[in-house]
């Protein structure tokens, strides 16, 4: 038997950044891991470098059931904190666009920084450990593992989402969630690819490798960034932040050409060049081969002159609000996040604490909180973490 003042079950970003606080609080901590490892999303994380917070981020950058839940645990530990934390540890980093900061050489040392952290307030992890059964013994949570039982008084279930299931994500945390009362918004894939029709595939398939700036908007959201065709559908950072918004059957429009008055670039070639085809006037501004296929499916190869000033301006406007027509995403398999989650309304936005069930937390991204892309969810792994280590 296993005696603990806290059981945190995951050893992820949240999980560990909760028994550090409770740890160094004078709390015996015992976090327990289901994988060989822990960090194993941090260390694929930014390409292997992960990107550990951003200078930028604010409740606005959240997507929630209750969007101002997530502003307490925010509020009370920001990116400049954790950010210190990395400069303690003399952990090289840099910002490489719009706040988003990585490190200079790999993700394992965010991971060092935290099992470090972890020794110093001392916390006991166990990897390669799974809690089969949790029940309530009066005040004291029970839980059978691959260790032999376990008793804590306090529960921290900083378990995920069902994000990358190669990386071992379960649903095990809505389980533990739902088996003491909890609601959970149902989870889905966030921050991931979009996916064409079977139309769309054969318009568009043929296109993949091709990347361009664009502005894409699903009803209120818009994002800005890069967009790549693949085989399968659209991807790059605008599409994986406005798939948090889309869902099937909802528009999406998409900016190819943001940023440019492209109405009277293609009147002034009009008047300059008229016998040059839209085709060629369109590759000056886009990828060639995407030139090529839009004058072929959208609009025709007619030499300039044969189209009026309004025809032009047409074109522009369909241009700069080319509808897309995907049939979904590709899920969980190459999902970074998962939206929704526990739900909010039970829980305390301040503690992390359930509502329901004195001394049970959630963190990170088993809660209904999601982030946009760009270091926004760890930064609410960070803080959720924070919150609960300070109040278990």
């Amino acid at each position: 038997m296993i005696e603990c003042d806290v059981v945190i079950l995951g050893g992820g970003a949240s999980g560990l950044m909760c028994a550090i606080e409770a740890g160094g609080r004078g709390r015996r901590v015992l976090v327990i891991e289901r994988s060989e490892r822990v960090g194993k999303k941090i260390l694929i994380s930014g390409g292997g470098r992960c990107n550990f917070t951003n200078i930028h981020a604010a409740p606005a950058n959240y997507l929630s059931s209750n969007p101002h839940f997530c502003k307490s645990a925010l509020a009370r530990y920001r990116p400049a904190d954790f950010i210190a934390l990395v400069e303690r540890h003399g952990v090289g980093y840099h910002e490489k666009e719009r706040g988003q900061l990585f490190c200079d050489d790999s993700a394992k040392q965010i991971v060092a920084l935290l099992l470090d952290e972890c020794r110093a307030a001392g916390v006991r992890i166990e990897v390669d450990c799974a809690a089969t059964s949790i029940e309530r013994d009066g005040d004291v949570f029970v839980l059978a593992t691959s260790l032999g039982a376990v008793r804590a008084t306090s529960l921290v279930v900083a378990t995920g989402g069902l994000s990358i299931p190669k990386m071992g994500a379960t649903g095990f945390g809505y389980d533990v969630a739902r088996q003491f009362g909890h609601k959970v918004v149902p989870p889905t894939a966030a921050l991931v690819p979009l996916t064409w029709s079977e139309a769309s595939k054969a318009r568009y398939a043929d296109l993949s490798g091709i990347a361009l700036p664009v502005e894409a908007t699903c009803g209120a959201a818009r994002f800005d960034g890069g967009m790549l065709f693949t085989h399968r559908g659209i991807s790059g950072p605008s599409i994986l932040q406005i798939s948090s918004y889309w869902r099937p059957g909802d528009a999406l429009r998409v900016n190819l050409l943001p940023g440019i008055d492209v109405a009277a670039r293609l009147v002034e070639r009009r008047r300059g060049r008229p016998n040059a085809e839209l085709r060629t006037v369109l590759a000056e501004m886009l990828p060639s081969r995407l030139a090529q296929r839009l004058s072929e499916t959208t609009f025709d190869g007619r030499p300039l002159r044969q189209f009026t000033e309004a025809d032009l301006r047409a074109v522009a406007s369909r241009l700069q609000s080319y509808d897309f027509e995907p049939s979904g995403t590709e899920g969980w398999r190459t999902a970074e996040v998962t939206l929704g989650g526990v739900d909010t309304r039970e829980l305390s936005s301040t503690t992390m604490a359930s509502k329901l069930v004195p001394g049970l937390y959630f963190i990170g991204e088993v809660v209904d909180v999601t982030g946009h892309l760009g270091g926004f969810n760890f930064q609410w792994a960070w803080a959720s973490g924070h919150a609960a280590g300070q109040a278990v």
